[in-house]
C-alpha cells in the first residue's frame, strides 16, 4: 500500500495552475514559499504536467507510469507463477525417476 500523500491532489493542480497561467514565469522557489510546499514537490508537479501535456519528451506520462507499473506487477506475478510450476515440475519428476516395486 503506498504512503499517504503529503499534498491534496487540489493543492497540486492549484499549484501548476497558479504557475503555468503567470506571465512572466514566477520562481518557483517563491511560488512554494507563498503556497507553503517545498519547492522540490512543486517544480516536480510542473515537470509532470509539462510531459503530460507532450512539451516534455525526457519524462514518462502519468498515463505511461501507471502503465509501467501495471506490468511490473504483472512480470513479477508470471516470475512468481513459474517459479512455483518448476518446482512442481521437478516434484513430479523426481518421482518418475524412483523404480516402482510392488510389495
Amino acid at each position: 500500500m503506498a504512503a499517504p500523500r503529503k499534498y491534496s491532489l487540489e493543492l497540486r493542480e492549484r499549484a501548476v495552475r497558479m504557475y503555468r497561467a503567470s506571465e512572466p514565469k514566477p520562481q518557483i522557489k517563491k511560488l512554494a514559499i507563498d503556497l507553503g510546499v517545498h519547492p522540490g514537490a512543486l517544480r516536480g508537479w510542473i515537470r509532470q504536467a509539462e510531459a503530460d501535456a507532450d512539451e516534455r519528451d525526457d519524462r514518462l506520462t502519468t498515463d505511461e507510469r501507471a502503465e509501467l507499473a501495471a506490468l511490473r506487477k504483472e512480470n513479477a506475478q508470471l516470475k512468481r507463477a513459474n517459479e512455483i510450476l518448476k518446482a512442481a515440475a521437478s516434484f513430479f519428476a523426481a518421482g518418475l525417476d524412483r523404480p516402482h516395486t510392488r510389495s
